[in-house]
């Protein structure tokens, strides 16, 4: 203990310490470790706000206090090679992700026609996807934090690939309904790779990144409609499968470059992985590691659902679900009456159209045209504003507060297509719409990771995207069963829906924006750097939360 002391007495101090938490652990005070006052250092501590995006100072970045948490190693460590290479590989991820969703709007007409299915059956094949993804976010989320994130991203990816290869030799109907349901249950564990991501990400690069990860999406839906302009006339439907699994393809094989995540590691009690992965991402980036001794977090169980409804957490957790609800309610919404409202060439047309039309049957097929997938591509390529729009005020509002603007926007957008609006205006509003919608989703996406512990942050993120699943198995009953017979009445549905989202935005207890992301379900939320003041004298307390 005197042998500590001179030690100490040597060395300026400079602490990490989270808000609204004791100086001592309840194991801390049960082991009987004591605080130590030192004399003759200047050891007076005080807060430290960062402006956006600013550096953290080295001094706090590489403390020379005895112990560090896997957060302070991520700030010291900084954005990096490593953190480039697992952006493109994320973005792998997502690319695929998007391909998958967006071959539905391009497989149901062709099979439509192909195999002459009738109208129902062709709504199913897509219901069943959501089906599938809806019934497995949380079970993917379970696994990722109880067998790690790259455990259950690598199975979920390997999962999706085999079964959406394997949906291109379905020989009928029944099989692909299936095998599309499969791969539907294996996209659901795709946004974990969002949760490993965020979890390597240092403070003022976190937001930025997970949004610009977003483009892989756009980029991944245009290159799949692009793919089929070339793949359909001459391949066909089967070929334009095989090839939409490149990405995932691609993602396997090298996704077993990706560490586990160190968050993870020290949560569960492997501390010695922790730090041989922090020496490693340090190696790549050619930075220092932080001094002294890794902390061991307090292990606890992972991955349960009633961590979620602590009372901490329990309005989060109501809130996010319904935010993420109308999320996507409301986005797949705007993609099925974008087709609608095209076709009728306002909303007045639709409103006023006779019943009387001459009945259609439901065999009647057309396959899709240049021109549709013409309108196809600059339907999708309205979202890359979108990201461009909440990059620029993610870090500026906060993320409640921009996800409040983007639901605000849609609304409004909503309510003036009540206006008989020529085409161009028509176009306009519903570009704007969906950008600020998309916008709304990938606030979402940096949000939750941040809010949640690493003990239920992947099942927080799980159970969030399942009840996104829920809104859009949904929104076709709203945007083509009820828009028959009323479009305003459907309208008005969705206008409210995100009018009620921008509330709950705001009421959102916790606002992530500057914060770290919490270890430990069992401190208070948030967490500040404290370091020495430049003034007046203090009592500095050495550590009593490492563990021999």
């Amino acid at each position: 203990m005197e042998e500590d002391l001179f030690q100490l007495r040597q060395l300026p101090v400079v602490k990490f310490r989270r808000t609204g938490e004791s100086a001592r652990s309840e194991d801390d005070t049960a082991s009987g470790e004591h605080e130590v006052q030192i004399e003759g250092v200047r050891t007076g501590l005080e807060a430290v706000e960062l402006d956006d995006g600013a550096a953290v100072p080295k001094e706090f970045a590489n403390p020379t206090d005895d112990t560090f948490m896997v957060e302070d190693a991520v700030e010291a460590i900084g954005f990096g090679k490593f953190q480039w290479k697992l952006s493109v590989l994320t973005g792998l991820a997502w690319m695929a992700d998007a391909m998958e969703m967006m071959i539905l709007s391009i497989l149901a007409p062709q099979l439509h026609c192909e195999w002459r299915l009738p109208s129902w059956q062709v709504a199913l094949l897509t219901s069943v996807v959501f089906v599938g993804m809806m019934s497995s976010s949380t079970l993917w989320g379970n696994i990722s934090d109880q067998y790690g994130r790259k455990t259950g991203l690598k199975i979920s990816v390997l999962w999706t690939l085999y079964y959406g290869i394997l949906s291109a030799f379905a020989p009928v109907y029944s099989w692909i309904l299936v095998l599309r349901g499969l791969v539907g249950f294996g996209i659901g564990g795709v946004p974990q790779s969002v949760t490993l991501y965020a979890e390597f990400l240092p403070m003022k690069a976190r937001a930025k990144c997970i949004l610009l990860i977003e483009v892989f999406w756009a980029i991944g839906t245009v290159f799949e409609v692009i793919l089929a302009v070339f793949v359909m006339p001459s391949l066909g439907w089967r070929w334009l499968l095989i090839l939409s699994a490149v990405p995932l393809l691609l993602f396997a094989v090298l996704c077993f470059w990706l560490p586990e995540s160190a968050r993870y590691d020290v949560l569960s009690g492997n501390q010695e992985k922790a730090i041989a992965t922090l020496k490693r991402i340090a190696t790549e980036n050619g930075a220092p590691m932080p001094l002294g001794k890794l902390i061991i977090s307090r292990q606890e169980d992972r991955g349960k659902m009633r961590d979620l409804f602590t009372p901490h957490f329990r309005w989060t957790t109501l809130l996010l679900w319904f935010i993420w609800f109308s999320n996507a309610f409301s986005y797949y919404g705007l993609v099925l009456l974008t087709t609608e409202l095209f076709q009728a060439g306002d909303v007045c047309s639709i409103s006023s159209r006779k019943k009387a039309v001459e009945a259609k049957c439901s065999l009647a097929c057309e396959y899709l045209s240049e021109e549709d997938y013409m309108d196809l591509l600059w339907t999708t390529l309205s979202e890359f504003p979108g990201v461009l729009v909440t990059l620029w005020i993610i870090d500026r509002l906060g993320r409640k507060k921009t996800m409040a603007l983007c639901f605000a926007v849609f609304s409004f957008c909503s309510l003036l297509l009540f206006i008989c609006v020529g085409r161009t205006m028509l176009t306009l509003l519903l570009f704007i719409a969906r950008a600020f919608i998309s916008g709304g989703f990938q606030a979402a996406y940096v949000y939750t990771p941040e809010v949640y512990p690493t003990a239920t942050r992947a099942l927080g993120l799980g159970t969030c995207s399942g009840m996104a699943r829920v809104g859009a198995l949904i929104t076709p009953f709203i945007a083509q069963v009820m828009l028959e017979s009323s479009v305003y009445l459907s309208l008005a549905v969705y206008s409210s829906c995100c009018l009620l989202a921008a509330v709950a935005s705001c009421f959102l207890p916790i606002e992530t924006k500057g914060r770290g992301l919490q270890e430990s379900s069992h401190r208070e939320w948030g967490q500040e750097m404290v370091g020495r003041g430049t003034h007046g004298a203090g009592v500095a307390r050495s550590n009593s939360g490492s563990q021999e």
